[in-house]
């Protein structure tokens, strides 16, 4: 029996380091020109040196080296470039070694992380301010200044030149974040108006089309069930009422729909003034189901109702009688308006109870509609069984700063 090896787990790999081919090409340019300008005897410290001409290479050679640090490891580069730097004063220096220690300081700054982007021009310049007073208190010449601005130019310089870049692409990152958050925000704006239109919509159309439907369903329904041709005809007649009617008033919102950015004659908007007519349409259809409406209006005259109101009104009457028609007992549909305190009241109650005579079937979309309406004007809607009623009441704000806030 031969055993099989069990597989060896995977070893996890080691991130490689790879510096960025821009360090690469800098530190190698940097540390050649470096060894032209020894290879040529030129020095930047003169006669102040202790070591051999050869130990100016060493400096170079060790910042040429963590300059391929420059943005992995920033606070690296800045401590051993630092030491690099201050050793090169003791050889016969090199001004290959003080331009990558410049580049260091340069990049510690834009690449480093935000607590050293903003203490290095600090103290930076903090050691320039000293060396200058030092320099000028030990030499007492004022040759000994320029050894204040040379450090300056070397530490200081670079130090605040990188500040000021991350602080211009800091600046443009922020102002491209908030280009894309008001973006993001003006997508979500256009998204739930084009949500809320869509809602506007389907209310509009359910609230004008489904009384005629309505209609139309219960009288097919009688016309076909019963057999008697007065009837039948009374229902042909119904139906071809309603037909026409909800056909004019759907080619009225399609036109709507179509000349919304056209200029146009405004159409009427329907108003309590028509509960009148809307009942008398209601009985007309209710008949054959031994349905009857009546109407009680308590508004006081003259007091005036904003436009918005008035039709949230007369959609959530409209939507009632479409639901009486199709669910209602035989009885008495009561609508009910009335105005007080700045308030607009609507009642609606109808026979509930079973219903010999034919049904239309429903959705619940008109309780949704007429919730929805009510909502959106800051009003309440409460619609139930209370004994054998089904009662449908509205609560809407009637003044005109409340429908506007």
């Amino acid at each position: 029996m031969t055993r099989t090896a069990a597989p060896h787990p995977p070893s996890r790999q080691r991130a490689v380091f790879r510096p960025h081919p821009h360090d690469v090409l800098l530190a190698a340019l940097s540390v050649l020109a470096g060894v032209v300008l020894w290879a040529l005897g030129i020095y930047s410290t003169g006669n102040r040196h202790f070591f051999p001409a050869w130990a100016a290479l060493v400096p170079l050679l060790v910042l040429g080296a963590v300059g391929l640090l420059r943005r992995t490891a920033p606070r690296v580069t800045v401590v051993v470039g630092t030491v690099g730097v201050i050793a090169d004063q003791f050889t016969v220096g090199n001004l290959g070694t003080v331009l990558i220690f410049t580049d260091l300081m340069y990049a510690a700054v834009v690449y480093g992380k935000p607590s050293m982007a903003r203490r290095l021009p600090v103290s930076t310049g903090l050691v320039t301010v000293a060396v200058t007073i030092a320099s000028v208190a030990w030499l007492r010449t004022p040759q000994a200044l320029m050894i204040g601005v040379i450090t300056g130019i070397v530490s200081f310089g670079p130090a605040l030149t990188g500040a000021t870049l991350r602080n211009h692409r800091e600046a443009a990152e922020a102002a491209r974040l908030r280009a894309e958050q008001t973006a993001l925000l003006a997508e979500m704006d256009r998204h739930q108006a084009v949500v809320a239109e869509r809602a506007r919509m389907a209310r509009e159309l359910h609230d004008m089309v489904a009384n005629h439907l309505s209609a139309i369903a219960i009288h097919s329904t009688a016309a076909l069930s019963i057999d008697s041709p007065a009837t039948s005809r009374e229902a042909l007649g119904v139906i071809r009422e309603n037909s026409v009617e909800g056909l004019a008033e759907m080619r009225r919102l399609i036109g709507l729909l179509r000349d919304a950015g056209a200029e146009q004659e405004p159409a009427a908007t329907p108003s309590l003034a028509g509960l009148d007519a809307l009942l008398g349409q209601a009985r007309v259809n209710g008949s054959a189901s031994g349905l009857d409406f009546v109407l009680r209006d308590e508004r006081p005259p003259g007091q005036p109702v904003p436009a918005p109101v008035e039709l949230a009104a007369y959609r959530i009457v409209q939507e009632s009688l479409t639901n009486a028609l199709k669910h209602a007992a035989p009885g008495t549909v009561r609508v009910g308006v009335s105005h007080a305190d700045g308030l607009l009241t609507v009642r609606v109650d109808s026979p509930y109870g079973d219903r010999p005579g034919p049904r239309a079937p429903g959705s619940g979309a008109g309780l949704v509609g007429m919730r929805e309406r009510t909502e959106l004007l800051g009003g309440r809607f409460e619609a139930g069984r209370a004994g054998s009623l089904w009662q449908v009441r509205a609560v809407l704000p009637a003044e005109e700063k409340a429908v506007a806030g």
